[in-house]
This record gives C-alpha cells, structure tokens and sequence, in this order.
C-alpha cells in the first residue's frame, strides 16, 4: 500500500525551539517580580516584568498558524505546555531537595524557583486555554478574510488570546495572596502591555511570515480542520 510521506518544513523545527525557549525563559524568569515605572503623562505604571517578553510566544504562535496551520501550530502548543509541566515539577524536585551544609543560597533559590501550585496550576491552564484561542481566532480569521488583511488576525487573535490567558492566570494565581487591587491592576496593565507590544511588532511579524512562505512554499488555510485542541495529527 502507498502512503504519502509528511511534508517536510525547513523551518518549522526551528521555530517550534524558539517558542519553546521564549515560553519557558518567560515563565521562570519573569513572574517572581512586579516592576514599576513612572510614564509621562500616566504616571506610575506597574506591571509583571515577565510581560516584556512572553508575548514573543504569541507572535510565534500567529506565524505558525498563519503559515503552517492549525494543526501544525496545535503540536507546537503541546510541546510548549509539556516544556512547561517538566520545567515544573523539575524545579519542585529540586527545591525539595535538602541543601547541602555548606550551601546558603536555599531561602534565596526558593524565593525564585519555589512557585507555588496554584501559581503552576494557574500558568499552565492560561497557557493551554490562551494559545488555543489565539491560533484558532487567526485560522477562523483567515478563512473569513480570505487571507487578506493580515493585520487584523494578528492584532485581533491576540486581543481574545491575551484575554483569555490574563483573565485565567492573574486571578487564578493572586486572587487571596495579593491585594485584590493589585491583581485587577497588574492583569489591566500587562494585558495592554502584551497588545500594544504585538501591535508594535506587527510589520516584524509581515516580514517574517512573506518570508517564510516564500521559504517554506506554504500558505495554509484551515478549511475543514479539526479544531479540536486534543489531537496531534496534522
């Protein structure tokens, strides 16, 4: 019998790394600390420092599903939010660990790595719940547009993916542990922030996406996709 060979992508590999990478980098690094800063005419602005970078993941996530598809940017996800489930049992084993008696550093090493459940349980389900909503408004998008105006899938799948992670998360995670006032805050602010930052990359993210599809051969367009996010087919 004859069966046809997947199709292969030059590049798809490596951007599924870079996601992964940007992912888990914005995830560790990035929660343990609320910054502040004075902006003219707004004044104070406080904000989750790992807000600067984590909406690089999205970005990926609307190339991916701009020019591969769905289903391709489906496995990426999955491969992002095990990253995510390892790195945190990882570090729960490790914290765990008694320290050795010379070494000092545990209070501090706890401090960084030492998130609690809720806060892991609360990352990962907003993770799963906002790339899902965020790929799949961009592929129901370009059916609707034909694939034109490419702007308005970006920027638009990312205000329902952006919402719908901020909405999941900041609640979930601080809501009883912060002050009320300042989770309302923090999640009203990073959420603008992550927009604002995709609309300022959107003539990046053209850039890339003309230049992978001429690279890959590839524009997909999602008709008849199973859209269900538990499947790994593509």
């Amino acid at each position: 019998m004859n069966t046809v060979a997947p199709r292969a992508y030059r590049y798809y590999d490596f951007i599924l790394g870079a996601f992964v990478c940007v992912l888990l980098c914005s995830n560790l690094i990035g929660p343990a600390k609320v910054a502040q800063v004075h902006l003219p005419l707004i004044g104070e602005f406080t904000f989750g420092a790992g807000v600067l970078f984590f909406p690089i993941s999205y970005i990926f996530g609307d190339i991916l599903t701009e020019v591969y598809g769905y289903a391709r940017a489906r496995r990426v996800i999955w491969s992002g939010l095990t990253a995510l489930v390892f790195a945190s049992i990882m570090a729960t084993v490790v914290v765990k660990l008694p320290p050795a008696a010379h070494w000092h550093e545990q209070a501090a090493y706890e401090s960084i790595f030492g998130q609690t459940p809720r806060i892991v349980l609360a990352s990962i389900t907003a993770f799963f719940c906002g790339e899902f909503v965020n790929s799949y408004t961009l592929a129901k998008m370009k059916v609707w547009t034909n694939g034109n105006a490419l702007w308005s899938r970006i920027i638009g799948s990312t205000i329902c993916g952006e919402g719908v992670d901020s909405l999941v998360f900041y609640p979930t995670a601080f809501i009883g542990v912060w002050d009320a006032k300042l989770v309302f805050t923090v999640m009203v602010s990073n959420y603008i922030l992550k927009v604002l930052w995709e609309i300022l990359a959107t003539p990046l993210t053209y850039r890339v996406v003309a230049a992978l599809k001429r690279a890959e051969n590839e524009d997909y367009y999602d008709r008849g996709t199973n859209f269900t996010p538990f499947a790994l087919e593509t």
